[in-house]
């Protein structure tokens, strides 16, 4: 009877270890929402399905383990971002044009609503119209809700709190890497280099997953709101410094912190058929001063290119953005390679399009945009002055959420001060997990006339290592 409970007692033992092997290791193919399999919850083009809060909600599409692990209490998510960050943004606005209440309003209302001009980004006033040539991105109507209180989740919100005075800049304003481990570097900016803290906000943004796998697909239209493009890539990045609510926590490896990388990234195109197999990688370095590596795989010539610092300046793909401008603003603060000097030029509060929970959001086949949720938010507007006469632009114009640290709205001005190309984003929002999703991107190219607008879907990978986003990796992926 005892030799029966001892082998019973290790049979246990064995079946609990292999259960939570089993568990944990999570495989690919529980996760990859393809390109097809988006397309079918939700459709680039005229297509309001709320896909977000429906077919394609995270607690259906992640494993219960995971979804599990990754969900936090809302109410302690929130008190605990305004813990850091010293506010909620529902009691820091509601001062300008008072008289614009939640409700839905058209183009025709303008006169009416005059108060809309000056709650609006300047050119978002401009684009709250019908849809008429030459660019794409307009907003026929726009339906203003609430302003709602936005937080990252309770590991994000702990990292930025244990970094709370913490983190500093030297006598450029540059940061000094080693005070920074995770989390927000500058909750609360303040002194001689805010507009730099607010940059390096973004920059350090805990906006993606350590592990983040992506799909998206972009439309072209051209100044006759003729539709000539159709791309669709899938992105794959791991994030290698500050993680903190994905394992390993920390540095991905001792490899990425002897090299002093920040990111990896991989960027396959699957469309259109001139592009299918071309592969960008990228790895990003924490030295201010250090060039990142860019490397483009040629599918039709199968061989590999190291792209020059003019090359990052060039649009990606033939659409209306360039390497440089990658989430908005893809570059790092140096005071050598394309250095800026940066200001706060004004902080209040703008009517933005700035988050949709449930995904509904479309455009249509006049590059009209519907069903996204406007909402009163307080924002940093940067100016970035660009000090380095070849650079492609001269100056940005930087509107950046402030409780969230989220670029919102940017524009950018060539060398001879006209406004080239602007990057507007909504991004959704996933309450329980403390995190917001892939979301809206609009383009837009003021000098040749051409938009692109992009939708796509995101989730978090564990199975996500260096083999998927290496030099190897690409070569593979590209075959």
């Amino acid at each position: 009877m005892q030799k029966f409970k001892i082998l019973f007692m290790c049979f246990l033992v064995l079946f609990l270890a292999l259960f939570m092997m089993t568990s944990a290791a999570w495989s690919e193919e529980q996760f990859k929402i393809t390109a097809a399999e988006f397309a079918k919850h939700k459709r680039l083009l005229d297509d309001p399905r709320p896909y977000l809060t429906t077919t394609l909600a995270y607690d259906k599409v992640l494993p219960p383990d995971l979804y599990a692990k990754l969900t936090y209490d809302v109410d302690e998510m929130k008190k605990a971002w305004a813990g850091v960050v010293g506010f909620s943004a529902p009691n820091a606005v509601g001062k300008i044009a008072p008289e614009i209440k939640p409700g839905t309003y058209s183009y025709r209302d303008k006169e009416k609503y005059p108060g809309l001009k000056e709650l609006m980004i300047p050119l978002q006033y401009e684009f709250f119209k019908a849809g008429v040539p030459p660019l794409a991105g307009t907003y026929p109507e726009i339906k203003v809700v609430p302003t709602r209180q936005y937080y990252f989740s309770l590991p994000i919100a702990k990292a930025t709190k244990e970094n709370i005075d913490r983190v500093q800049l030297d006598e450029n304003g540059i940061i000094k890497e080693e005070t920074w481990t995770g989390g927000l570097p500058f909750p609360r900016p303040s002194g001689k280099f805010k507009a730099n803290q607010c940059m390096y906000n973004w920059i350090r943004t805990p906006l993606w997953w350590e592990n983040m796998y992506a799909t998206s697909s972009n439309l072209g239209f051209t100044r006759t709101l003729r539709i000539d493009q159709r791309m669709v890539a899938d992105v794959m990045q791991l994030k290698l410094k500050g993680r903190v609510y994905m394992e390993p926590y920390g540095w991905y490896d001792d490899r990425a912190k002897q090299n002093g990388e920040y990111t990896q990234m991989n960027f396959f195109y699957k469309a259109p058929r001139d592009m299918y197999g071309n592969v960008i990688g990228m790895t990003t370095y924490l030295d201010p001063e250090k060039w990142d590596q860019m490397l483009l795989y040629v599918n039709v010539l199968r061989r590999l290119r190291v792209l020059s610092s003019t090359d990052i300046q060039d649009a990606i793909g033939g659409a209306d953005y360039a390497y440089v401008d990658n989430n908005g603003f893809g570059q790092k603060l140096s005071t050598t390679i394309f250095p800026y000097r940066s200001e706060v030029i004004a902080e209040r509060e703008f009517l933005v399009p700035f988050s949709t929970w449930d995904g509904s959001q479309y455009v249509n086949a006049k590059g009209e945009l519907y069903n996204y949720e406007w909402e009163r938010r307080p924002m940093y507007v940067i100016k970035m002055t660009q000090l380095d006469k070849n650079f492609v632009y001269s100056y940005r114009i930087v509107y950046m959420d402030k409780e969230t640290s989220i670029l919102v709205h940017i524009e950018n001005y060539d060398q001879k001060g006209r406004l080239y190309r602007t990057t507007r984003g909504s991004r959704p929002f996933i309450p329980e997990l403390g995190m917001f999703g892939f979301g809206w991107g609009i383009a837009c190219d003021h000098l040749d006339l051409h938009t692109s607008v992009t939708n796509g879907y995101m989730m978090p990978v564990p199975w996500l290592t260096r083999r998927n986003v290496s030099l190897r990796g690409l070569v593979v992926k590209g075959k």
